[in-house]
């Protein structure tokens, strides 16, 4: 048995072809390039900036979370293939110096422009405007490791860091605002100030929509709840009980817990309404309690809401308790993603890599969305998707008149990566 580097033009990431169907129905990377200014010679420019960030998301939603990882792939004939490039006659892709400038190129006006190109991608993924539209805003921290600026030492999580803030859909999952910010808990100022450019931008488009603003304690400040108030928006945060809370469901818990000793239950849920003003807040809000008393003793959690119309039991186990999904898409954006990779001392440019990350988190939701609903894959994280559809070996033949992709005749996922291509085709005139 002999061994030997000898195959021909092949790739490990036959499946980036999928990705670059993907981008091409997006328009992903023309919408970000157009909103960044090109001080370069447009004579002697070799990479244009569509291209740039088309490799770079390429090569996140791969795996390839560094630019210095450009400099291996920028020969790859599947990634030379997927930006548009011919695999054996075409140029090489850009190096890592050039993806580094690029990140370092834009201003803060800048970055806020991309910020809202995401915004409208969202808004866009709609083909009309939906009756209502949950919003799940959390915040995770970003270890630092070094001194970049805004990067802040934070006693909960006992690192130095970031704490950026995510915005996702819940009916969907995509992302809608990702917003790198200090290592400090967000002030209700801060939150407020977020919610009110996010809402003029949806309102701008979806009039008549109503939006439901979710998150747990620290957002659930009393700024917040009074702008959503006066704005129409219906909000459920999640806030740490005291003793005034413990007082007013005094009751309702002692009934609980004593009909589960004579029930002799191991454990028994009820849920209580109650009216509760804090001492920062200028009027009485709706908090409910769920109370699940056990053989280990009481536990209480409380939300504080505007819904009217719910019980205190839909309200919490349906509507709030469904908020821990975020937490899952947080993990796909910065474990599986690699968003955390802010190692730019610059916070503008630490923002635009949040920007490509969560370009590339759209590339992969899009191409989970095109797997049959039957499939096991469309429930899959991206870790999986990764796996099974972007990681193939593959031959790229290159002849005068066409392109040909060879991938192995016993890839387990043929059947599959056949569909999916067939459906992200571009329909004919």
């Amino acid at each position: 048995m002999t061994a030997a580097f000898d195959g021909g033009r092949t790739t490990s990431d036959g499946g980036v072809m999928l990705l670059a169907a993907v981008e091409r129905r997006l328009q992903l990377a023309d919408r970000l390039a157009a909103a960044i200014h090109d001080p370069r010679d447009p004579q002697r420019v070799t990479h244009a900036i569509a291209d740039i960030v088309r490799s770079r998301i390429f090569a996140i939603a791969c795996g390839y979370e560094d630019a210095n990882d450009l400099d291996r792939l920028r020969t790859d004939p599947a990634f030379k293939l997927a930006c548009g490039r011919l695999p054996d006659s075409g140029i090489d892709l850009c190096s890592q110096p050039t993806c580094s400038r690029l990140e370092n190129l834009p201003d803060l006006r800048t970055v806020i422009r991309l910020g809202r190109i995401l915004v409208d991608l969202w808004l866009t993924s709609y083909a009309a405007p939906p009756a209502t539209v949950t919003l799940d805003i959390d915040d995770t921290v970003d270890v630092v490791h070094g001194h970049q600026q805004l990067s802040l030492f934070n006693g909960h999580h006992d690192e130095r860091c970031f704490l950026p803030i995510h915005i996702y859909d819940a009916a969907t999952g995509r992302p809608v605002a990702m917003i790198l910010r200090p290592g400090r808990t967000p002030t209700g100022k801060e939150i407020r100030g977020y919610l009110r450019r996010l809402v003029r931008m949806i309102r701008g488009r979806w009039p008549a929509t109503r939006i439901l603003i979710r998150g747990d304690s620290h957002y659930g400040r009393a700024e917040v709840m009074a702008w959503c108030e006066d704005n129409g928006i219906d909000y459920l945060f999640g806030p740490p009980g005291n003793k005034v809370l413990q007082r007013l469901v005094d009751e309702a818990a002692d009934d609980i817990r004593t009909r589960r000793a004579l029930e002799q239950k191991a454990a028994l849920r009820g849920y209580v309404k109650t009216r509760y003003k804090a001492k920062s807040w200028k009027r009485e809000r709706r908090a409910c309690a769920r109370i699940e008393a056990t053989r280990l003793g009481l536990d209480i959690r409380f939300v504080v809401t505007n819904l009217d119309e719910d019980s205190a039991e839909h309200i919490y186990d349906v509507i709030y308790c469904a908020r821990g999904q975020a937490e899952n898409l947080i993990k796909m954006h910065k474990s599986q993603l690699a968003s955390d990779r802010t190692s730019c001392r610059s916070p503008v440019a630490n923002q635009v890599r949040l920007v490509l990350h969560t370009a590339a988190y759209w590339l992969m939701l899009t191409l989970r969305d095109a797997v049959p609903r039957t499939h096991q894959l469309s429930r899959a994280e991206f870790a999986t998707v990764r796996l099974r559809l972007l990681k193939l070996g593959a031959r790229v033949i290159e002849t005068a008149s066409r392109i040909r992709l060879a991938f192995a005749a016993a890839c387990p996922e043929a059947g599959l990566c056949r569909a999916i291509a067939l459906t992200l085709q571009p329909a004919g005139p």
